[in-house]
């Protein structure tokens, strides 16, 4: 269980990251993103999971379309944390 997790970390599936208020007060960013960019395979994370797997054997191009549609987003939602993380970064005085 703890490496599929780490599976699904590491290829981008799910993000880890922390909103401490606190920190602002200290001077510090009080968004953390703790994943780092993604680095495995997406699609091989996906087809490991039956729910997803068992798609491209009823609807293979829709599951094609979706599954880039999928890695798109997960990629994009990446980003968009990024960008959040500089939005809440203290600013220089």
């Amino acid at each position: 269980c703890q490496k599929e997790m780490k599976k699904a970390v590491e290829c981008g599936y799910w993000n880890m990251f922390r909103y401490n208020p606190a920190l602002k007060a200290e001077g510090k960013n009080p968004f953390t993103i703790d994943s780092k960019p993604a680095t495995g395979s997406y699609r091989d994370f996906i087809l490991g999971e039956a729910r997803y797997s068992s798609l491209t054997r009823s609807f293979p191009e829709r599951a094609e379309e979706l599954f880039t549609l999928a890695e798109k987003t997960a990629m994009d939602r990446y980003d968009h944390l990024l960008r959040l993380q500089d939005l809440y970064a203290p600013k220089a005085d």
